[in-house]
């Protein structure tokens, strides 16, 4: 072993631990493994940039801009409609039906932009049901994580993998090769959730039951500050101010300003305009305060924000939120929304404290207060996917709609007929779409996850660096001499698939998929060629098994956005998922061998 391979793994352990950490975002993670990578000299500069030549992070880039397209001209909308007419029939008819038109749908389009758009008619079709959500959230991830390994364009993984394979000289996957394995699996799968659905999925209580029947009923209202107040130059704790007393300050306005609110540092001034959340008490604590006066009781001229009863609402944050990153008080959300964020769930816990300092990420649950007009103005803001009722659609326009279709259909059958190279047709039918004004440039851009493109590259140049230093040769070769020693030569082979089906599975559970695949699909390439055997076995191995996480809402990026949706405990996803993956796992050991023969 050189000290460059060495080197290598250090690095990629470290690169592990940090990503399973996640203290940091993968994107950043990945980016600084390439700059490693290039100031330790285990890439030389030229050879560490020719990442940005694989034409998979660019595809992927363009199958998010023709996703886009397609849920905007209302084609997913439609299908939608199917599984939301479906609820007067069984549960178990019902499961199958949604599984299949999700997986359906998800082989074309990207995973995460069909669950977005499935969520709010699942949350609908449970409430018609009288079921809780959690019994459908999960199937509806498992779906759109089946459907993706049908095509080549299905997920952004088997992208990443063909564009590998092929910059090592490999023949690339056609566009349905995979749906000899993952159209079986996929039904199977749904036959699996609609018998054993109902049995082991949760139900798990929504965000909004945390709050006690009292904090339910509480009222929006403003308080004005009077000259001479015996409250002027306190704290809002000195004044009394405080949730003992059943009143939320939720902020104070002076000189039209809102102010950073320190219930301990910032202290009352004559003027001041308090935006007020109070329970029935907290109403009467406020009137008996000398010198601090409700508005709506006083006659002042000034425009009164609320002064009734808030309604209580849970929504989740999309994946394409402009307040992604951002705290609830970075974004003023008060004013912005004219809504109070009182809870916030993620990842299996509820957050009620210190919400306002939270860095907001893709799939939080917010538990809000508002008034009726103000949750009517928000409902159909991009940013947020309500519960209580889906967003209204957009009408559909039927020549569009066509040339969407048009244009995607084009894009497929010019790659299954080999006409057009993948990346060629895709991105070709991002610009037929821009120009003919089906989609915008800016929303173009916007549908694009350039921190899952900046994962790829990093973690490309990591492969890269394997196999440039004999890292991945080494590894290989190891591998295959423990196989053997272990193996009859006979059923090296199948033993040797199956190790790398399962090392990249478990891998999957706990990293981003798309890194697991870039790191495998080289070391899977080495052991073929140790073995003196074809690769593409090995590789539809790791393609397949890169995407088949099932065991935990980490696993796989929709996974994540359930697991707050729903609810769910960290133990629900693998109640479920192990005998799933399992049988994804006896499904690819049973048609690997015999489509992609040694």
């Amino acid at each position: 072993m050189t000290w460059e391979i060495a080197l290598v793994f250090i690095l990629l352990v470290l690169a592990l631990a940090l990503f399973v950490w996640e203290k940091f975002p993968p994107d950043l993670i990945a980016l600084a493994l390439f700059l490693v990578i290039i100031t330790t000299g285990l890439l030389p500069p030229d050879i560490a940039f020719s990442v940005f030549a694989n034409a998979a992070p660019m595809t992927i880039g363009a199958m998010f801009v023709l996703s886009a397209a397609l849920v905007k001209c209302g084609v997913v909308d439609r299908l939608s409609a199917l599984i939301e007419q479906s609820a007067r029939l069984p549960y178990p008819v019902v499961m199958l039906l949604m599984v299949l038109v999700v997986a359906a749908v998800s082989a074309f389009i990207n995973n995460t932009p069909v669950v977005v758009v499935f969520l709010p008619v699942i949350l609908t079709l449970a409430r018609r049901m009288q079921m809780a959500p959690s019994k459908f959230l999960i199937p509806l991830s498992y779906a759109a994580v089946l459907g993706g390994t049908c095509t080549l364009i299905g997920t952004s993984t088997n992208l990443v993998v063909n564009g590998i394979i092929t910059a090592k000289g490999q023949p690339g996957m056609s566009m349905f090769e995979l749906g000899w394995l993952g159209v079986p699996t996929t039904i199977l799968g749904a036959i699996y959730l609609a018998t054993f659905g109902k049995r082991l999925l949760p139900v798990r209580e929504m965000l909004s039951s945390i709050l006690s029947d009292e904090e339910r009923r509480e009222y929006i209202t403003e308080a004005y500050v009077q000259p001479g107040s015996p409250v002027l130059d306190k704290t809002l704790t000195e004044a009394g101010l405080t949730r003992q007393r059943g009143v939320r300050v939720i902020e104070i306005v002076r000189d039209g300003i809102a102010l950073y609110l320190d219930p301990q540092a910032v202290r009352l001034k004559a003027g001041d305009r308090l935006i007020l959340a109070c329970r029935l008490k907290g109403i009467a604590h406020t009137r008996r305060l000398q010198g601090v006066d409700l508005v709506a009781e006083l006659n002042l001229g000034i425009e009164q924000i609320a002064a009734h009863e808030g309604s209580l609402v849970e929504a989740v944050v999309t994946p394409h939120s402009a307040l992604l990153g951002h705290t609830v008080r970075e974004v003023n959300f008060r004013q912005r929304y004219r809504m109070v964020v009182l809870a916030l769930h993620r990842r299996g816990k509820n957050v009620r404290e210190q919400i306002e300092t939270l860095p907001i990420e893709a799939g939080d649950v917010l538990l809000m207060m508002g008034t009726d007009q103000a949750i009517d103005a928000l409902r159909n803001n991009d940013d947020f996917i309500f519960f209580d009722r889906a967003r209204v659609s957009a009408k559909p326009q039927t020549g569009k709609t066509i040339l969407v279709l048009g244009v995607i259909t084009a894009v497929v059958l010019s790659s299954a007929l080999d006409w057009l190279p993948i990346e060629i047709g895709a991105l070709a039918g991002c610009v037929i779409l821009c120009a003919s004004r089906c989609l915008k440039p800016t929303e173009a851009y916007a549908s694009i996850e350039w921190n899952l493109l900046f994962l790829i590259y990093g973690m490309l140049a990591m492969g890269l660096a394997m196999s440039h230093t004999g890292a991945a040769e080494w590894l290989a070769g190891h591998i295959v001499h423990g196989v053997q020693a272990l193996a009859p030569g006979a059923h090296a082979g199948i033993i040797m698939l199956a190790c790398i089906y399962l090392v990249t599975a478990i891998l999957t559970e706990i990293l981003s998929n798309n890194a697991v695949a870039a790191l495998m699909a080289p070391i899977a390439i080495g052991v073929a060629v140790k073995l003196g055997m074809d690769p593409h076995p090995f590789i539809i191995a790791v393609t397949f098994a890169a995407s088949a996480a099932f065991a935990t809402p980490i696993g796989y990026q929709t996974n994540t956005y359930v697991y707050g949706v729903g609810g769910y405990r960290f133990g629900d996803f693998a109640k479920i998922g192990l005998s799933l993956n399992l049988l994804c796992f006896v499904m690819a050991m049973l048609i690997i061998p015999r489509i992609w023969l040694f």
